[in-house]
């Protein structure tokens, strides 16, 4: 049930009328039947999965504040009368128990999302070398179906057992309580990826109909369906055209910045799109979810693009990947080990290094079960640690000019810098072939005319003028609104408007997405591009 489909806006009308309409009590309950007849009605019998990695996650859980309270209870009665000694050794003892209990769920649910996400990329990787040393005809992979949702729903019920583990909160015990936190629809289809002391706060709640709420909710959902269907579907049509025939080497050289500009913009108005409904949807339904992008293509360096771009997936392989790795035992160790090698100054470095590649390593296998996923984020990595290493030396240039921090012209270039070298990375998913994206790459430096860029040559895609027309107004409506989002929502903005300002706007909005949506009869509305992940 796509976002932008017919059926779920049906769907969301009746979980609207019959939410406001129940004794407030059974809101939640309705919620988790209606998130589950979501999910089913999109995934089938692969519903069960939802369900498993649930039930693994909240049973170890469970399990994990059990042996923290049996500790905690035998130390309460056993302190004073007992060696010190003694306590330390059942201290121990009991962490390693409870470690080993939280492993069951983290490795369970990593299975399980392994199964079902890199089967077929491990079977196409052993055939490769099977066939490379002509040791016989390889293996046949089995078809297995990835349930929508599945990297998402695991990041966030991992996250939940760790913070349980790390005695953040406790554990919830109601089951279906947990059930509606882990399948709370709007998230399903490509997140947040929620923390439960945040989502938990609304989740749970008895609401009241609140007009202003739901009136902003509609308002967050008609702008996701005009940054998805008018704009990300339009221009995506552009990206396939520059993209899809790069083995023949008709659209290199200046061809590719097209492709990379045009990504760009698809992606963006894409993801956030479908984020803007998320967030609305809830909203309508007074839920508060946390938001995922803050303006990232105004980032001047790549670790603040990070922090400000799918921000629910950054900081969950921060928190609970780079932190915990990079404080770990084994890497002081190490870093103590080499301090003779290496030096005190790279010593003290190398576990932020390893954790930091480490960290990207597992956002690019997240991301997909794909080699070009795997080299973007190690890219990523290795730019960021780059990044850091070069600071004394931008320290040194600010010192030089310090002026220049501050000049508009400074900053249009961290950024301008930023998006294409941004742009640049994602090349790797539009071309989806290590070695083809690095020549593509490259043909930008060696074959760059921009004269092969005519009226001509973009009519010959069969895109009409008036999308070509679209996709500027849309991007450059994108662009308006992130600037006066800098201070508010923009929709506090508009409901300080006359009525009838307000009424021009949404409507020429609504009507905008009505005629020149990307979907009817015979279009197959592309599916959101996370939710393909």
């Amino acid at each position: 049930m796509d976002f932008t489909s017919y059926a779920f806006l049906l769907f969301l009308l009746v979980v609207f009328i019959v939410y406001y309409l129940i004794p407030k009590r059974f809101q939640w309950v309705f919620l988790l039947a209606a998130s589950y007849f979501f999910y089913f009605w999109s995934m089938k019998a692969l519903t069960v999965v939802l369900f498993a990695v649930s039930l693994l996650v909240w049973l170890v859980s469970i399990g994990v504040e059990k042996q923290a309270g049996t500790e905690a209870g035998y130390l309460a009665e056993h302190r004073g009368n007992t060696p010190r000694e003694e306590l330390l050794a059942y201290k121990k003892q009991s962490a390693k128990k409870k470690h080993r209990i939280m492993l069951t769920g983290l490795l369970g649910a990593l299975a399980i999302l392994g199964v079902f996400k890199y089967t077929g990329f491990v079977f196409d990787n052993i055939n490769s070398i099977v066939w490379s040393f002509n040791l016989g005809d390889g293996f046949t992979a089995p078809n297995i179906l990835l349930p929508m949702g599945l990297s998402f729903y695991t990041l966030q019920s991992l996250g939940y057992l760790l913070d349980v583990y790390w005695g953040r909160y406790p554990a919830q015990h109601s089951f279906p309580r947990f059930l509606l936190f882990v399948s709370f629809f709007p998230q399903l289809v490509q997140g947040p990826i929620s923390r439960y002391n945040a989502l938990a706060k609304t989740l749970y709640a008895e609401h009241s109909f609140d007009w202003r709420n739901v009136r902003f909710g509609l308002e967050r959902i008609l702008w996701g369906l005009f940054k998805k269907l008018v704009i990300a579907d339009a221009v995506r049509q552009l990206v396939l055209a520059t993209t899809t025939d790069a083995d023949n080497e008709v659209y290199t050289g200046a061809w590719v910045l097209v492709g990379l500009l045009a990504y760009s913009i698809d992606l963006y108005a894409d993801f956030t799109g479908g984020i803007d409904i998320t967030i609305g949807v809830a909203q309508v339904l007074g839920i508060h979810v946390e938001e995922n992008f803050i303006r990232p293509y105004f980032s001047k360096n790549i670790a603040e693009y990070w922090r400000r771009w799918h921000i629910s997936m950054g900081t969950w392989f921060r928190d609970y990947i780079f932190y915990p790795l990079s404080l770990s035992n084994g890497l002081f160790k190490l870093s103590k080990s080499s301090r003779k090698r290496l030096g005190r100054k790279y010593s003290r470095r190398l576990p932020v290094w390893i954790a930091t590649m480490v960290t990207w390593l597992a956002t690019g296998v997240w991301h997909g079960a794909k080699w070009y996923f795997i080299v973007w984020g190690l890219l990523n990595g290795l730019i960021i640690l780059i990044s850091e290493e070069l600071k004394p030396l931008y320290a040194r240039f600010h010192e030089r000019h310090p002026g220049a921090a501050s000049s508009r012209g400074y900053t249009a270039f961290q950024v301008i810098r930023t998006f294409l070298l941004m742009g640049s990375l994602r090349l790797f998913d539009c071309y989806q072939s290590v070695p083809l994206t690095f020549k593509m790459f490259g043909s930008m430096f060696r074959y760059f005319n921009p004269a092969v860029l005519t009226p001509k040559a973009f009519s010959e895609f069969g895109i009409p003028l008036y999308t070509y027309i679209l996709i500027a107004i849309g991007t450059l409506l994108m662009f308006t609104v992130s600037m006066i989002g800098r201070k508010e929502d923009i929709r506090e903005t508009i409901s300080r408007m006359p009525y009838a300002a307000r009424f021009c706007i949404f409507t020429g909005l609504f009507l905008t997405v009505l005629l020149f949506g990307q979907y009817g009869v015979g279009f197959d509305a592309s599916a959101f591009i996370y939710n393909q992940f």
